[in-house]
């Protein structure tokens, strides 16, 4: 790449607004696919409008390998040449792209809605089949045609408490040809209540992007004050937030194997996972006075402190949560019955988990060595390092075995910080953020990489706030994972993925 065309940061480092190159549109394509060319990824590309209102594309390509990132912008009008044809990762950059400012991408093989929201009440025209209709029966739906073809149709309201989501299967027999997604139920509009901020509300806002990633979401939004206000926070706040996060990691990583094991009639795995989901859980209570851990990040460090007190009784219930832990997944993952279930099925190949742009626990399964703690590291995990757990195969049983090493290196993690806790303060006041700054914010939540970018007005307030949940870019492999697949597999891969509308929809 050339270095007229980016400006190139690191994770949690904020920069200028003018020392961001406006490319004309051809050079800012040719950059971003000589970059993924030379194997960087996509991790993110947004537009924003500015007063001048005319919309302003920003694309963020992380080189993983040298723990760089790269930014780069374009002015458009009212269309430009679509990169995803070249690019797939781009795909549903490019459809939300589309949908929130009505900039039509030309040659995009797949463009439709990804949400429904103001792209059909706007007057944008690019699709005129469904313009002004907000019915989710209205939305253009790929479609198989062929004697003894039919089409299965789940959700949005499914049984329980599960979040709302249709799942439109095209099928022969038992197998399915294509599964279309669509979500867009849980729209709340997160991204634009974070304008003008960081105010009281903004935290909280963050916290709630996705309920059961309270740290991650809130661990992003503190990187990107603390970046922006030019704060450094103190070595044990830096620990104390780690220690948050692996626990969340855990505990979310826990259920799922225990959902898991439910799904396929191991009632003993699904049993003790599930208890063992809520002592972990109960440890981040003990922390912070919250099970989810809401209330215990701020900018500029931490609420709560863990005192030695209670850091001996912290030790020994993370240690029999990890003796029990074990026990129970050897049992998992040695069982003829549970193996038959989860081998082979759901598979998704390296080539298309990086085609598409997977990340997290999902991707690493697929032999991809993505994970934003060793690759980009922040904090305390700049001098911590957490091995990366990879499976192989791409499969059910590659993402819960992926799921229980994390599981394991959680726990190691969470012991070492606890025994030698750094001195520092708690918290520091952050200040103002700079004015007209801009800053990427990256950290790995235990779905994966969770990306939160900030930019500043001349009153040193958030002017545009985008943020991407991992679900964002791993739903499409969900779908991807039930081609060729028997229809009744469908909650097994579902649950492998175990994805967030919330997160999705924003």
């Amino acid at each position: 790449m050339n270095e007229k065309h980016y400006a190139q940061i690191r994770n949690g480092q904020a920069i200028s607004v003018a020392q961001m190159p406006a490319l004309p549109i051809e050079i800012f394509r040719q950059a971003i696919l000589a970059a993924v060319q030379e194997g960087c990824r996509l991790a993110a590309y947004f537009g924003a409008a500015p007063s001048s209102k005319q919309v302003k594309i920003f694309a963020v390509l992380a080189n993983d390998i040298n723990n760089e990132l790269f930014v780069l912008s374009t002015p458009v009008g009212e269309s430009y040449p679509a990169l995803t044809p070249d690019c797939p990762q781009a795909h549903l950059f490019e459809r939300e792209l589309a949908e929130n400012f009505g900039v039509r991408p030309e040659g995009h093989p797949w463009l439709k809605p990804v949400r429904y929201h103001q792209s059909y009440r706007s007057g944008h025209t690019l699709w005129p089949e469904v313009e002004n209709k907000v019915i989710p029966g209205d939305y253009p739906f790929f479609q198989l045609e062929g004697e003894e073809v039919h089409e299965v149709a789940v959700g949005p309201i499914h049984a329980g408490i599960i979040e709302p989501g249709h799942f439109r299967f095209q099928c022969h027999g038992e197998k399915v040809f294509h599964l279309e997604i669509q979500l867009g139920y849980q729209h709340r509009g997160v991204e634009p209540a974070m304008r003008g901020g960081p105010s009281k509300r903004s935290l909280v806002l963050a916290e709630s992007i996705a309920g059961d990633t309270v740290i991650g979401h809130a661990s992003a939004y503190c990187q990107a004050v603390e970046a922006l206000a030019a704060c450094h926070i103190s070595p044990r706040a830096q620990a104390l937030r780690a220690i948050a996060l692996e626990l969340e990691r855990t505990a979310n990583h826990v259920g799922d194997l225990g959902a898991l094991a439910n799904d396929v009639g191991f009632l003993p795995g699904a049993s003790y996972f599930g208890r063992a989901r809520g002592d972990i859980l109960n440890l981040s209570g003990v922390l912070c006075g919250n099970r989810y851990g809401r209330g215990m990040l701020r900018p500029g460090g931490v609420h709560f402190d863990l005192p030695p007190e209670i850091e001996n009784d912290f030790l020994r219930r993370l240690e029999r949560a990890d003796k029990q832990l074990t026990e129970i997944a050897v049992m998992l993952f040695e069982k003829p019955s549970v193996l038959s279930r989860f081998e082979n099925t759901g598979p998704v190949n390296a080539n298309d988990a990086k085609a598409l742009g997977l990340v997290g626990p999902a991707a690493r399964a697929c032999g991809l060595e993505i994970d934003v703690r060793h690759d980009h590291p922040h904090g305390i995990y700049r001098v911590a390092h957490i091995p990366v757990a990879r499976g192989e195969t791409g499969d059910v049983h590659a993402r819960a075995l992926v799921r229980w090493l994390e599981v394991q290196r959680s726990l190691e993690f969470l012991q070492s910080q606890i025994r030698d806790l750094p001195e520092g303060q708690l918290h520091k006041e952050c200040g103002t953020m700079r004015p007209e700054h801009f800053v990427v914010s990256m950290v790995e939540g235990w779905r994966g990489e969770i990306v939160h970018m900030a930019q500043t007005d001349a009153a040193g307030k958030f002017s545009h706030y985008k943020i991407i949940d991992p679900s964002f870019h791993n739903w499409t492999g969900l779908a991807m994972a039930l081609r060729n697949q028997q229809i009744s597999d469908f909650p097994l891969c579902n649950k492998s993925f175990n994805l967030s509308y919330a997160g999705h929809d924003l």
